[in-house]
């Protein structure tokens, strides 16, 4: 057997580094919600060429505002345990202004690659990506304790697009799958947030659980994610036509679950139960914009 030419080895770190700098595990789950907006505006299989554009333009715009995020928060990253071995905090990636160039190329990307779909979808990339590199990270992060609130619009921001790409405007039904992610980021980063609020008072990060009491913060997420259930709901009475039994069969039982781990977590606040809603709020997710998905084709 032949030996990988150091050439080789080296090409093929430097793709592993750079895609861990994009923050894969955080922008795949937004990239299915924009599949599923698209799913859900054509009310059918998009073509493969529309398909292939929204993705390429969902993952590019995702990947690289998490990669300039990740830029600009390499000082915190140091001082948090959770984020302390990412590539750029670690120096893996020497300089770190290497990291931004290709964060801002493959923002730049997806910019031009939307001006292809329309001008919904263009607006909506410029805005997501605002909303979540200045107005989230660069400003409110290290100022405010709402900062979530601020940057959950961002979240939104995917499904949207991929439902204006099929659709060419913006309707109640599309404002709700994005309301839907809106709603999922609180619960989901307020609940990461208690279980390492240690992690984010040293780097003095405002987060919401850090700055009250935690009972508070219980509250907080058990309402958010109440709130996404009603949504799901909601989802489903505006459009019977679409959704049936499919949609429900799956978002029911889960919703019910989200229900439980957030009341499980308001009556016995400890960090195992903590954990549990963090990893579950994610799958959930998915599970909604998949019943979407297989709605709208069925």
């Amino acid at each position: 057997m032949s030996r990988q030419s150091p050439l080789i080895s080296r090409s093929m770190r430097a793709v592993e580094l750079y895609f861990r700098v994009t923050k894969p595990r955080v922008w795949w789950l937004l990239v299915f919600t924009g599949i599923g907006g698209l799913f859900l505006g054509s009310k059918a299989m998009p073509s493969l060429e529309s398909f292939l554009l929204v993705l390429a333009v969902l993952a590019s715009g995702s990947a690289g505002a998490e990669t300039v995020a990740n830029y600009l928060e390499i000082d915190i990253d140091r001082l948090m345990r959770r984020t302390m071995k990412r590539p750029l905090p670690m120096g893996l990636i020497d300089p770190p202004e290497k990291a931004l160039l290709f964060g801002l190329i493959l923002i730049a990307t997806s910019i031009l690659l939307a001006i292809l779909i329309n001008v919904y979808a263009l607006i909506l990339l410029v805005f997501g990506i605002i909303d979540y590199v200045v107005v989230y990270v660069s400003y409110f992060k290290r100022r405010s304790p709402l900062n979530i609130l601020f940057g959950s619009f961002a979240g939104g921001a995917p499904a949207m697009i991929g439902y204006v790409s099929a659709t060419n405007q913006i309707t109640t039904e599309g404002l709700i799958i994005a309301a839907l992610v809106v709603l999922w980021i609180p619960s989901h980063v307020w609940s990461l947030a208690l279980k390492y609020k240690d992690d984010y008072a040293r780097a003095n990060i405002p987060m919401l659980p850090v700055v009250i009491s935690e009972r508070k913060a219980i509250r907080c997420i058990a309402s958010t994610a109440f709130l996404m259930v009603v949504f799901s709901v909601l989802l489903y009475l505006i459009d019977t036509q679409t959704f049936g039994l499919i949609y429900i069969g799956i978002t029911a039982p889960s919703g019910a679950a989200l229900l439980y781990l957030s009341l499980r977590l308001f009556f016995s606040p400890n960090q195992t139960n903590m954990w549990r809603l963090f990893k579950f709020t994610s799958p959930h997710l998915a599970l909604i914009f998949l019943a979407i998905i297989l709605d709208s084709l069925l």
